[in-house]
């Protein structure tokens, strides 16, 4: 964590220090990454037929959505989910900020709108249950992303993170971290980048499985899920 420390009065680390830094956690991280999604991959190879199946033939648009995120060391990737969002969904973002203050605010605040008229019905549903996120387990895999971590972020938001983004830089982002176990949307988007800089700053195998495990519930009772 040295690094990170001397580099904290900037929010980015030069080409040359980010090319040298290791993914926070290293291999014995990576290995759990690679041995944990391949055996979710087996074992919910039936729900997630399933779910490309409910998907595709809801409205016969694309099965997956992949954005473009901030992963380790600021480079890019394209991060996979179910699609919950009509295929329209830019224009129609555009237009519903342009009529509604509050929820122009909101967008502002979080990048996120708790009444997105953008989702569908079955993305609703996808998402309070965070099924949407599966595929992210290709991500995992790929070693784009880890089982623990900040959430990824595009890079507008990664600005919002200011001296903190050398901590999110650090890091692979993760299917799940301390901000999913800790009320997701419901808390506010400060309180996100302090449990990400926690996270990093404070990391170790013991304290993922205990994020994992905490997961579970988290996730049944959709604890700020929208």
């Amino acid at each position: 964590m040295k690094s990170a420390t001397r580099s904290a009065s900037s929010p980015f680390f030069s080409a040359a220090e980010t090319a040298a830094l290791p993914p926070v956690g290293g291999i014995t991280k990576r290995g759990f990454d690679i041995f944990a999604a391949s055996l979710a991959l087996v074992f919910l190879s039936p729900l997630f037929l399933m779910l490309v199946a409910l998907v595709k033939f809801s409205d016969g648009g694309s099965i997956f959505y992949g954005h473009r995120r901030i992963g380790h060391n600021g480079k890019s990737f394209r991060c996979l989910k179910f699609r919950t969002m009509r295929t329209d969904g830019d224009r129609i973002l555009q237009e519903h900020l342009r009529n509604s203050p509050t929820a122009y605010e909101e967008w502002r605040a979080s990048r996120k709108l708790q009444d997105d008229p953008r989702v569908t019905v079955v993305g609703s549903v996808l998402r309070k249950l965070s099924l949407d996120e599966l595929p992210q387990l290709i991500n995992i895999i790929r070693g784009e992303m880890s089982i623990v971590g900040p959430r990824p972020v595009v890079q507008d938001e990664l600005e919002l993170y200011d001296q903190a983004a050398v901590y999110y830089l650090q890091s692979r982002p993760g299917l799940t971290g301390l901000w999913q176990i800790s009320g997701r949307n419901d808390v506010s988007y400060a309180a996100r980048v302090a449990f990400d800089t926690h996270y990093v700053q404070n990391w170790s195998m013991l304290r993922d499985f205990s994020i994992v495990a905490k997961t579970i519930p988290a996730v049944c009772f959709s604890r700020g899920s929208y």
